[in-house]
């Protein structure tokens, strides 16, 4: 019997009520907070941002990375290059070379610019220069180009009084479609481009000439992780809006493009990659009522800023 009990002395005997906890249980925790108010909530990291910024903390600013120098080769080309505003360092003639118009162009225009050397050099040494390229005679050197950081382009809205319009580009590996990006970034009051460091285009002369002149006056950043660079600005309180043919609203019914914004465009083939679609706040598509699967980046980056300059207006 003694170890009846003993056996028994374990269990737990019934429960008398709950203590209340059943009941408060039940009752609602208050009507749902402001957005301003939700813990990791998009709007929550805007007010953030915008409180840091009124107390006037100083931008911390950092360099950008430094692209490699470029060799414009033949005679055509270099005339553009020079026409279209492209940098250049040294202008390089051959020796006793024929003295057509494209050459007297190209001699006037690089006198003109000033700042641009001008070196006669032998034809070996210019066949050495372009690895035996056809370059009948003119060879323009470009400067490498000198990137921003994705930070400077933020703080360079804020320093205006405007909400950054970003545009980030994935997987976009041809100039022209980065120089015309950069065209449109312009043209709808942008703040810059953003473009990862690996595997994508860059400020090539081509990206130049395609910019028609507006790469001089609006910044391109390079991003070596392009993921951590959308995050970055995510904690910023800026909204990261992803195209996607596939996405979950249309592009004329965000009401997130009247505020802070970076828009990403993918390639035309391959769309976004896996994490770039992940990381952002919303994925949404342009309605292509005439049945084309796809636009460029240049086309649909341009779509996107003409609507959200429209509601900033």
């Amino acid at each position: 019997m003694a170890a009846n009990n003993r056996r028994m002395s374990g269990k737990k005997g019934a429960q008398v009520g709950s203590g209340g906890q059943r009941r408060r249980g039940l009752e609602g925790k208050g009507p749902t907070p402001p957005a301003e108010m939700r813990k990791g909530h998009a709007k929550q990291r805007a007010a953030q941002a915008r409180v840091r910024r009124s107390q006037g903390r100083p931008p911390q600013r950092r360099t950008g990375a430094k692209g490699t120098s470029e060799l414009v080769v033949g005679r055509n080309p270099v005339v553009e290059a020079l026409r279209e505003g492209v940098p250049a360092s040294t202008l390089y003639v051959q020796q006793f070379v024929d003295n057509d118009e494209r050459v007297r162009e190209a001699l006037q225009l690089a006198a003109e610019r000033g700042g641009i050397n001008l070196m006669e050099a032998p034809r070996p040494e210019l066949d050495r220069m372009t690895n035996g390229l056809n370059h009948q005679g003119l060879v323009l050197q470009v400067p490498p180009y000198e990137y921003a950081h994705p930070e400077d382009l933020a703080e360079a809205a804020s320093d205006e009084g405007e909400d950054p319009l970003i545009v980030a580009l994935d997987g976009v590996t041809d100039p022209r479609n980065l120089g015309a990006v950069v065209r449109s970034v312009s043209a709808f009051g942008g703040h810059g481009v953003v473009v990862p460091e690996r595997r994508a285009a860059g400020m090539t002369a081509g990206a130049w000439k395609t910019s028609a002149g507006t790469a001089a006056r609006t910044p391109v950043a390079r991003a070596t992780n392009l993921t951590r660079a959308l995050e970055a600005y995510k904690k910023a309180g800026i909204m990261v809006v992803g195209l996607a043919a596939d996405g979950d609203v249309e592009v004329g019914d965000l009401e997130a493009l009247g505020g802070p914004v970076v828009i990403v465009v993918g390639s035309e083939g391959k769309g976004l990659s896996r994490l770039v679609g992940e990381t952002c706040d919303f994925r949404v598509r342009i309605p292509m009522p005439g049945g084309a699967e796809s636009l460029n980046a240049g086309v649909a980056a341009g779509v996107v800023l003409y609507e959200a300059a429209r509601r900033r207006a």
